[in-house]
């Protein structure tokens, strides 16, 4: 299961029926769960811990010291979920001092080709990000998000839950659930119908969202007003608290 050409350290921990390919290295303090399979020519250097069933392909860097002048060797980490397809040359690095030393990574991503996902950054579960899609240091990134071809985010930047960005897009603010964004800068262009449809939201909840969204967007209120507003309209409706709750918290805006 392992090549011969590989070069794995002896502190390396892998689990059982894990494939190693040709000219791969894996580093020390670099642990690989059951059944994922890393194909020739990658680089994984440690503390990094990978899953069980990841796809890793040919001339990924994973785990490599953090792109920081902030950075002077401290204890980071990285730690990467199941069922992960990470394409070729995909750059991941670990965390700094500055955000719990850690950068963290779901379940079921769908990382594509010479994508970046640079220090500190936190991804949720079935991410997709693709080709060529870069993300700065600390930003975060709720499940079930996609990311554009070509597009970048902005450091310290959130995406929230059910969010598309469109390709070729600079993201310079959080996104709120369900949105859909594009542009350079990137400004609001609606509801992600397409993305809840596909996530199995009911055409009512559909039909709130776009309502709580008119609320917040459009009704020219401030953002306090609006989201007192939605709040009042909207009892105990679970998305369109995840939709509140994420514009409150937000620090740096949401893209309009």
């Amino acid at each position: 299961m392992i090549h011969p050409t590989a070069i794995i350290d002896p502190k390396a921990k892998l689990a059982s029926n894990v494939k190693i390919g040709a000219y791969t290295i894996v580093g020390p303090d670099v642990e690989i769960g059951a059944d994922s399979e890393i194909q020739h020519h990658v680089v994984i250097e440690g503390p990094t811990t990978i899953g069980s069933g990841c796809r890793i392909f040919p001339f990924a860097s994973i785990g490599l010291e953090p792109q920081d002048k902030k950075f002077h060797g401290e204890a980071s980490f990285l730690v990467i979920g199941n069922n992960n397809t990470i394409r070729e040359h995909v750059t991941i690095n670990r965390g700094t001092e500055a955000n719990k030393g850690e950068t963290r990574i779901g379940d079921n991503g769908w990382i594509m080709a010479c994508c970046h996902i640079a220090h500190d950054c936190v991804l949720g579960d079935h991410i997709t990000m693709s080709n060529g899609a870069t993300l700065g240091g600390h930003v975060t990134v709720e499940d079930h998000v996609i990311i554009g071809g070509l597009s970048g985010v902005h450091q310290f930047c959130k995406r929230g839950q059910y969010a598309m960005i469109g390709g070729q897009s600079m993201v310079p603010q959080d996104i709120a659930p369900f949105s859909l964004v594009a542009g350079n800068r990137a400004r609001l262009s609606g509801v992600n119908f397409v993305g809840l449809k596909r996530n199995g939201f009911s055409q009512s909840d559909i039909d709130d969202v776009n309502l709580a969204y008119s609320i917040f967007f459009r009704s020219g209120l401030t953002r306090k007003d609006a989201i007192e507003k939605i709040k009042q309209s909207f009892t105990h409706k679970r998305h369109i608290k995840l939709f509140t709750d994420f514009v409150e918290a937000s620090e740096r805006g949401v893209c309009r």
